[in-house]
């Protein structure tokens, strides 16, 4: 009879801290407004990368829009910079082409590396650019 109620008394005191701890967690301000930043810094990185391709059927694989049948995608903090990975491809029939841009606190980019050769001459015009063979 005492270990039902000490099993009882046990498992309502780990569901009373596990509910606690997780509602602390939700109700964290700082989660969203990490969220909110790593978004702006996403959406920059896009708008760079579709000014850069200029072509209308452009299609983007990257953190707010991820499929993971092409790749896994990343925004990292990298020490004030940003780092956004992911892909891209110009139509149905071309082939995802991975990227890696780096930008800096204001989402202004500051290096871009991509594996797609049809940009060459683009990066002999654009330091900022560097083909991946």
């Amino acid at each position: 009879m005492n270990h039902r109620i000490a099993r009882l008394v046990f498992a309502f005191g780990v569901g009373l801290i596990v509910a606690v701890m997780a509602f602390k967690w939700i109700t964290n301000p700082a989660h969203r407004e990490e969220r909110q930043l790593e978004v702006s810094v996403v959406e920059a990185s896009q708008q760079h990368l579709q000014k850069l391709l200029n072509d209308e059927c452009f299609q983007l694989v990257d953190p707010l829009l991820p499929d993971r049948k092409v790749g896994k995608t990343y925004v990292f903090d990298a020490g004030g910079d940003w780092e956004v990975s992911g892909y891209y491809r110009r139509c149905e029939n071309d082939r995802w082409h991975p990227y890696l841009m780096r930008l800096d606190v204001s989402h202004t980019m500051t290096h871009l590396k991509v594996q797609d050769a049809a940009l060459e001459e683009v990066a002999r015009q654009n330091e900022l650019l560097e083909i991946l063979p």
